[in-house]
């Protein structure tokens, strides 16, 4: 047995037009069309009971007058109950009707004047219409028959009743022309009305179409995958924040800025989530390169050894294994101390000399390369002090005078200079060598960079590993401070710069003050 989809569960799909949204522009012009109408038809019934009771009460008073008239009148003649001699004095109006009443209120005799004519007698059923009428001095409503509808009223005076009455016909006229004028005026204003407002709401709902279309246009923009940029934009004269639709159009406007930022971030988060995995996978190469390079070499020499001695002296075969293991223990070293540093690991912390400790490292150098020039220079307006690990920085100055040794030919020139001002202190390492290569510039401070792409050494401090450039940077950064590198042929200078010891006293005291504020 089959059964008839609910309306509850019926798809938008399947609604029937009756039930189907109309458009804004369509409820609007609807909606303004049907409170015209009820204003016109407000506006024509007012007027029309205004000036229907105001016909109405001058009728009433003419009625008046012309019963006090025809009471003087007919007082002129008491004895006679059936006079209406008074009808035919001059001034009377044509279509007035008159009667004399007995005591009880019968028509004795009634008659009504005619244009240009004798008054003439009322018939039976004519004065039947007239009777029953109360001398309260009130106006009433009477139709009779063969004249139409009267405005009539009893006057007495004494023994004398008189009724007099007026035709309605000229305010019955007045009223019904009134009431064809102003719905010919109301159809006529209704329908220039509908077509004013149908133009201007059609134009004043532009501005949403032009939005609509934005945003059409942004749905069909792949922005799944790629670059996003440039998407459409709502144009600036519909964004006027004095109307709702430039509300509208300066909300999609921000809308689509918030998403085109947030398109852009996503895009530059996955940029960087793979230039992180490509430098891990090269990381794990070089460092299993690096790491196999010695390892190789140690177990090439104990296995000479193990064939026997007389093809290689074994003192020689156990300095090349110390060489090999020294190297390997200094790139173990340097890749934990690059990962206590990603860490954060906080480092020792005591007032550091600049002066003394680039001093020591410049004789240092003097000592492991004496083929080299080693200058020193000390340019202080005030004391070279900084907060920090003495090791670490003395490893960073080590590092950089070290790369220049093993760079650069012998009889190049090497100055260190110490700078202090302006609560900075400046260490620059500079040169008068080939330079770093353009192609390898940006790329310096990164780990395993080499100019010597080969991974063989000839012995532990034949070359460097690639790692003492990115050891600098990163204790340069956790001291606060930053490295830089500016290199043309002929002259290459290593710039590190660190906050001086007072200024770094007054950050740490604001920084706690500032913590201490807040709890």
């Amino acid at each position: 047995m089959s059964r008839r989809p609910s309306a509850r569960t019926r798809t938008p799909a399947t609604r029937t037009p009756a039930t189907r949204t109309r458009s804004i522009r369509t409820r609007l012009l609807v909606f303004v069309s049907a409170t015209l109408v009820v204003m016109c038809v407000a506006m024509g019934l007012i007027t029309t009971l205004f000036q229907h009771a105001y016909l109405m009460g001058n009728l009433d008073d003419r009625v008046r007058d012309t019963a006090e008239r025809a009471l003087g009148g007919a007082s002129l003649h008491q004895d006679h109950q059936d006079d209406l001699t008074f009808l035919g004095e001059s001034g009377q109006p044509a279509g007035m009707l008159a009667a004399r009443l007995d005591e009880d209120g019968a028509v004795v005799s009634a008659a009504v004047v005619v244009q240009d004519g004798p008054t003439r007698g009322l018939g039976t059923g004519q004065r039947t219409a007239l009777a029953g009428i109360r001398a309260d001095g009130a106006t009433h409503t009477r139709t009779v028959p063969g004249l139409g509808t009267y405005r009539v009223t009893v006057l007495v005076d004494g023994g004398v009743r008189v009724l007099a009455g007026l035709p309605m016909d000229d305010v019955q006229n007045m009223i019904s022309g009134l009431v064809m004028i102003e719905t010919g005026v109301a159809v006529a204003g209704l329908a220039v009305a509908g077509c004013v407002c149908a133009v201007v709401i059609r134009r004043q709902l532009r501005p949403l179409g032009r939005v609509a279309a934005t945003a059409a246009q942004v749905s069909r923009a792949p922005l799944g995958h790629g670059e996003v940029t440039g998407l459409p934009r709502v144009p600036e004269r519909d964004t006027d924040p004095d109307s709702e639709a430039g509300q509208v159009g300066a909300a999609l406007n921000h809308l689509l800025d918030h998403v085109e930022s947030s398109l852009a971030e996503r895009q530059r988060g996955e940029e960087r989530m793979r230039r992180s995995q490509e430098h891990m996978r090269r990381f794990l190469a070089d460092a299993s390169h690096e790491l196999r390079t010695p390892l190789a070499s140690i177990a090439g020499y104990a296995e000479l050894m193990n064939r026997g001695t007389d093809r290689i002296e074994p003192v020689l075969a156990w300095r090349r294994v110390s060489a090999e293991s020294a190297r390997m223990t200094g790139l173990v070293e340097d890749l934990l101390l690059l990962a206590r540093l990603d860490e954060g690991r906080p480092l020792q912390s005591a007032e550091v000399d600049l002066a003394g400790l680039v001093a020591e490292a410049v004789w240092d150098a003097r000592a492991a390369g004496s083929g080299h020039d080693w200058q020193l220079e000390l340019s202080l307006d005030t004391p070279a002090l900084v907060t920090g690990d003495a090791a670490r920085l003395h490893q960073v100055v080590a590092n950089l005078l070290a790369n220049a040794r093993m760079h650069t030919p012998a009889g190049t020139r090497v100055t260190a200079v110490v700078e202090s001002a302006d609560g900075r202190c400046v260490i620059r390492v500079r040169d008068n060598g080939p330079g770093i290569p353009p192609a390898l510039l940006p790329t310096v401070f990164e780990r395993f960079t080499r100019a010597d792409t080969s991974r063989s050494r000839a012995d532990a401090n034949s070359g460097g590993s690639g790692l003492g450039l990115a050891i600098a940077a990163a204790i340069s950064a956790a001291h606060g401070g930053h490295i830089q590198v500016n290199s043309v042929p002929g002259r290459t200078e290593f710039t590190i710069e660190l906050p001086a010891a007072l200024e770094t006293a007054v950050e740490e005291e604001r920084a706690v003050s500032g913590n201490g504020a807040s709890v």
